[in-house]
This record gives structure tokens, C-alpha cells and sequence, in this order.
């Protein structure tokens, strides 16, 4: 058979691919952008009756699809979600029943690049279920919007279900996916999950000025996501032979893709390319990201190691924390005594950055929270340590910017009390 009549013979319904699903098995599905709708509303309606259960739901990062089928309230418990990363959606779960929702919600500590490997040797991963961009004329699927965990779950998985959505792009990288290494195909055609850009808070708008001071032409950029990275790449587009190696790539980082500022030519690896394993944007963003070859896509192990971070020179890694103690340790995903997030790969790009030539690496913080009456600088984390003050380098708060490295402890409490919020200093200094 060609291409076509493999695809043809490998077309069904959403019903029809969802039980091929069987109970009682580890499914890894899509992330953010990636959620297959049409797949994961077919699969709910197994589970609410009563012909699949005991499923394990494995995945980074749930967004509308997900909350509006397989992680419903009234499912939990029928399906056991596995997450290695909280979003909105379970914290939504959690603020509304908390001690029956974290009983239901299995968390699973996991940095991001080490997410493939967990598919791959730590579960018998029995189906996964992505949404892809439509075959090209060879036989090849593109992961789209998302190759992070994906690729390397589709490979694992006895069992592998696409969901083809002609909005998807079609992205440029590594992991290809024939046709032929699919058990079915499902064809659905849904607007692409958005995420608005809201305005920076003021807060945001000092700590992005400061960040942006501290980045040279010829960097090579990690940013994070939210109001606050996009608010420092906004003021980047002055500089010059700017590079992108990024987990998430950002419609703020495309942005300097289109002024020039970032060519991407300086880059030791893939140069003339940005680097990114999964991507979140509007609907402008996803046609910029269609068929453009200055754009590369590699698994989450790849684009996360360290090492290969490192090999670029000059990195500049952005991420945002939740709490930071006065020796500089950061816990980044835990608040309020409930799991928030996640590690993602924050710990991953600090290292990279360390260790590449004339690297920085910048963890930004609010200095409160609770309009004001709560300090994130404390003298001890109220979670656990994200990233550990041994590899801490920089700090930022809307009041200053701290180099910890080389730091005796006292010499960082100085600094950290310094970025704190001038109403929660004394207290500080007490407590040294």
C-alpha cells in the first residue's frame, strides 16, 4: 500500500479509537497546545460508562481539553491522573475540594527532561494519544506544537492514536512520525488552544528592566513563561545576534525572531535556528510557526540536558520563583502547603547556563505577595528546594539584582535582605 491507503486504512472515528483504550493501562496524553479534544472527550464518555476503567493518565501541563473531559471532577477517581507537572486546571481542582482532589491527583516528581525517560523505562506505557499536523507528501506526521515527552511516548507506547488537526503547524525538527508507525488516526479539526499575553504587573515591568541590563548582544535566551518574560523581550529588540534555546517558545520570543534581534547565528548548535521543544501562543503565532524553517523542534531531553545547553555560549536562562530563602535556595512549585507547579526545567537551564561560557543564569521573584502583606523572602522555604542554593547565580526582585555565587551565607543573607521589600527587612536581619 502507499502512504494514502495506510492512512485510509488506519482512519476512524473518536469512539471507535478510544476503545481500542483497555482498562486498567498507562496512557500518556499530549501537552498544553498538543491535548487531542476529540480523543479525550471519547475516552471520557468510555469511562463515565462504566466501559474503561482503572486508566492512568500520564502528561505535563493539562489546558481546556483535558478539564472539560478526562480530568473532570466527577472522573477522578474512575481515572487516575499521573502529573508531573500541576497547571491551572489542577489547582482549580484542588482549590475547590482540597483534600479530596490531592487524594485523587497522584503528583509525580519529575524535572522535565527526565519526563521521556520516565515513559519510557519506569511504566508499561500501553497507549498514547497526541494531536498531530497532517501528513506531508512522504508519509510524516509533525508533533506540532509540542515534541517535548511526546516523541518518545509515541515510540514507547504499544499503542499509539493521533488526532490530525489542519491547525496544527507543521514544525521542523527532530522525532518524525510516519504513518506507519500508527494504530489509528483520528481527523478533527479545532481551533488551537490560546494563551493570552496580560498586562505586566509594575512589579514585572522593574524586574524586566533589570533583567534586561544583564543581557548582551550575542546571548543565547531561555525565558520562561508569563507576563514577565515577555515583558523583558520587549525590551531586547535593540540588541543584536541574539540566540533562542528554549523549552517554551513564546510569541515575545518570536517577536524578536521577526525584528532581527534574534538571528540565531552565534548559536553553536543548530545556528540560524531557534531551539524549542513545546510552544504556546495565539492563533498568529501558530501561522508564524507553520512550515518556518528558522525554527527547530527536539525532544525534551535533548533541548533540557545541561550539557547540550551549555554548548552554547553566552546562555541567559530566565525563570521565575515562588519563595527564596537568604542563603538563595528557591522553591519555585510549592505555596500554601499544596503542590503548584512542578520542577518543569528550571533546575536544567540554571545548570546550562552555569556551565556555558559567559553564562547567566536568573531566577526573578516578587519580594511579596498577597498585595504586599506576605514577604517571598524568608528565612526558610515553606516547600521544597527547586533550586538549590548551590546553583543559584542570580536573583532579581523588583528592588535590585543579587550575584550569590562564590557568597559566604552571611554575605547572601546581606544581599537577599537587601531585595526584600523594605517593610520585611528588619524582620529578616532578625532571623539571621
Amino acid at each position: 500500500m502507499d502512504i494514502h491507503e495506510i492512512y485510509r486504512s488506519k482512519l476512524c472515528t473518536p469512539d471507535e479509537a478510544a476503545r481500542l483504550v483497555p482498562s486498567d493501562s498507562h496512557v500518556a496524553m499530549g501537552m498544553a497546545v498538543a491535548e487531542p479534544p476529540a480523543l479525550l472527550a471519547a475516552l471520557a464518555r468510555r469511562i463515565e460508562a462504566g466501559d474503561l476503567s482503572g486508566m492512568r493518565l500520564w502528561y505535563f501541563h493539562s489546558m481546556a481539553h483535558a478539564a472539560q473531559s478526562v480530568l473532570k471532577r466527577e472522573l477522578l477517581g474512575k481515572v487516575r491522573p499521573h502529573c508531573m507537572f500541576l497547571s491551572g486546571v489542577e489547582r482549580a481542582l484542588v482549590k475547590a475540594d482540597p483534600a479530596a482532589a490531592e487524594a485523587l491527583i497522584d503528583f509525580v516528581p519529575t524535572a522535565f527532561s527526565a519526563s521521556p525517560q520516565v515513559l519510557r523505562e519506569e511504566i508499561a506505557l500501553d497507549t498514547c494519544v497526541t494531536m498531530v499536523s497532517p501528513m506531508g507528501k512522504h508519509g510524516y506526521f509533525t508533533f506540532g506544537t509540542a515534541n517535548d515527552y511526546t516523541g518518545a511516548a509515541a515510540k514507547a507506547a504499544k499503542r499509539l492514536i493521533v488526532e490530525v488537526n489542519p491547525l496544527m503547524p507543521r514544525v521542523f525538527g527532530e522525532s518524525p512520525l510516519h504513518v506507519s508507525e500508527v494504530d489509528a488516526i483520528v481527523e478533527h479539526r479545532s481551533p488551537l488552544l490560546e494563551v493570552a499575553e496580560h498586562a505586566a504587573s509594575a512589579e514585572d515591568e522593574r524586574i524586566a528592566e533589570i533583567i534586561a541590563e544583564m543581557i548582551d548582544d550575542g546571548a543565547c535566551l531561555q525565558m520562561g513563561i508569563g507576563n514577565l518574560p515577555a515583558a523583558v523581550c520587549r525590551r531586547l529588540a535593540n540588541r543584536k545576534n541574539l540566540g533562542i534555546h528554549t523549552e517554551l517558545l513564546t510569541p515575545a520570543l518570536a517577536s524578536l525572531m521577526n525584528c532581527g534581534a534574534a538571528n540565531n547565528r552565534r548559536k553553536t548548535t543548530f545556528p540560524g535556528r531557534g531551539v524549542f521543544t513545546f510552544a504556546m501562543g495565539d492563533t498568529a503565532f501558530y501561522e508564524w510557526l507553520d512550515d518556518n524553517q528558522a525554527v527547530y523542534s527536539l525532544p525534551v531531553d535533548v533541548v533540557n540536558d545541561p550539557r547540550h545547553i551549555a554548548k552554547n555560549d553566552h546562555v541567559v536562562s530566565v525563570n521565575a520563583t515562588l519563595q527564596v530563602d537568604l542563603s538563595g535556595a528557591c522553591n519555585s512549585e510549592h505555596m500554601l502547603g499544596h503542590q503548584y507547579s512542578g520542577s518543569g526545567g528550571q533546575l536544567d537551564f540554571v545548570r546550562g547556563a552555569n556551565a556555558s561560557k559567559g553564562g547567566i543564569s536568573i531566577i526573578a521573584c516578587h519580594s511579596t505577595a498577597k498585595n504586599g502583606t506576605v514577604s517571598r523572602i524568608v528565612p526558610q522555604l515553606d516547600g521544597p528546594v527547586t533550586t538549590p542554593r548551590n546553583d543559584v547565580h542570580w536573583i532579581v526582585t523588583e528592588h535590585g539584582a543579587a550575584c550569590l555565587r562564590g557568597k559566604t551565607l552571611r554575605e547572601r543573607a546581606d544581599a537577599m535582605i537587601a531585595l526584600a521589600h523594605p517593610k520585611f527587612r528588619d524582620e529578616l536581619a532578625r532571623a539571621v
